[in-house]
């Protein structure tokens, strides 16, 4: 990949990381000390959070894919074609950007993740459509040096993104689905097999995104791991779609054969030859894959599910996907892009020590939520350690990103 362009690919990426990071300190702060709201009135609790929601998911979980995208659509030594990605990555955070001043301002949709209202409704959309335009010239440029079955599954890639712009816009709108649906039990046994199959998938793609060279009986294990994942998707298929209940065995069975891709997804990438900066990275990543897999199946379970839904270890499961899975799995693809995140070994192991701290604290939250609701929203003695406890961890995380930004700039 272009060093220029994958300079950028990490600042950006890097950049909105710490972005997030420092709302997510002023959060946890609020949730501490919730004084402090008044004298930062209009912009309270509820104006912050999109910000560091949005920003984690578009800019810092998105941007190192986005890397991994343009190495697999542009030539390497195509300068020309790496500029305009670079000025498609500026459109982007600036969308980001002017998302998050509508945000503070109050204009939004309320849903999770789809903030885009009003004016800033079409920004990321228009940004998306300059990126896929882009991509979609130099893999038009490339077409008689790319092999056949190269360029149809770049074409097919290309196919496949350019309904995600108008998708975005469509699903923001207020007119979709309400912010909270009344009519929804949660997520399905189904639901949430389907969208961990795409993350699946999408991994089982980054070796090929990376250029990595493969190890000698790869070939074998790629057609284990894409002979797999259409077992999965075939269990998909069949699984009840729709209000499924997840007390049903057949959603309890489907939603545990994840399970299953902890070691397949490892031995998988075992076989290709990651860079020596990403190692530390993926084996982090899939450690707390490991952790993630298991425990989503566990708080799926009857009478789990209904004890723990909507408390703070939801808020626990998040952050073990975001702060552990995909932010590891973003260091290491920064460093196989050639950009490693900064700041050594101490950066990092405070990052995943802090990560699972913050995890600890969370967690505990939500059982003590449960146990005493009244006494977690009264207040009570043992509340504000944990939320201490929360904070502190945050700003040790918040402090790692900072660390590895500093050397992203040189």
């Amino acid at each position: 990949m272009n060093s220029l362009l994958a300079r950028s690919v990490a600042r950006h990426a890097l950049a909105w990381l710490v972005a997030a990071n420092a709302v997510g300190v002023l959060l946890a702060a609020l949730l501490l000390w919730p004084a402090l709201n008044g004298p930062l009135a209009p912009f309270t609790y509820g104006r912050w959070m999109p910000l560091h929601l949005d920003w984690q998911l578009y800019g810092w979980c998105a941007l190192p894919l986005i890397g991994a995208l343009c190495a697999w659509m542009l030539a390497p030594g195509d300068a020309a074609g790496a500029r305009t990605a670079r000025i498609a990555l500026g459109a982007w955070s600036l969308a980001l950007a002017l998302g998050g001043a509508s945000w503070l301002g109050g204009v939004t949709s309320g849903k999770l993740f789809l903030d885009w209202s009003g004016w800033a409704r079409p920004l990321l959309p228009l940004a998306m459509t300059l990126l896929w335009s882009v991509l979609g010239a130099q893999v038009w440029a490339r077409r008689r040096e790319l092999g056949r079955a190269a360029l149809a599954a770049r074409v097919a890639v290309l196919l496949g993104l350019l309904a995600v712009p108008s998708v975005l816009y469509w699903s923001a709108g207020r007119d979709v689905y309400p912010s909270v649906n009344p009519d929804s039990g949660g997520a399905t046994g189904a639901s949430l097999l389907g969208s961990t199959l795409g993350l699946v998938a999408i991994a089982g793609w980054l070796p090929q995104a990376l250029g990595l060279a493969a190890a000698a009986g790869a070939r074998a294990g790629g057609r284990w791991f894409w002979s797999s994942l259409g077992v999965s998707l075939a269990v998909f298929a069949l699984s009840d779609h729709g209000h499924a209940s997840h007390h049903a065995r057949a959603q309890i069975a489907a939603l545990g054969t994840l399970l299953a891709w902890a070691p397949l997804l490892w031995v998988y990438h075992r076989g290709f030859a990651w860079p020596v900066a990403s190692r530390r990275w993926l084996a982090a990543a899939f450690g707390w894959w490991i952790v993630l897999l298991a425990s989503g199946w566990w708080t799926f379970l009857p009478g789990v599910s209904e004890r723990f839904k909507f408390t703070h270890v939801l808020v626990a499961h998040a952050h073990l996907a975001m702060a552990g899975a995909v932010t590891s799995l973003g260091g290491a693809l920064l460093a196989a892009l050639g950009r490693a995140p900064g700041g050594g070994a101490a950066a990092f192991w405070t990052w995943q020590l802090a990560c699972g701290a913050h995890l600890v604290a969370l967690a505990a939250l939500g059982v003590g939520e449960t146990a005493d609701a009244a006494g977690f929203f009264g207040g009570d003695a043992w509340v504000a350690p944990l939320l201490a406890a929360r904070l502190a961890a945050g700003a040790l995380m918040f402090a790692a990103s900072v660390a590895w930004l500093r050397e992203a700039r040189t």
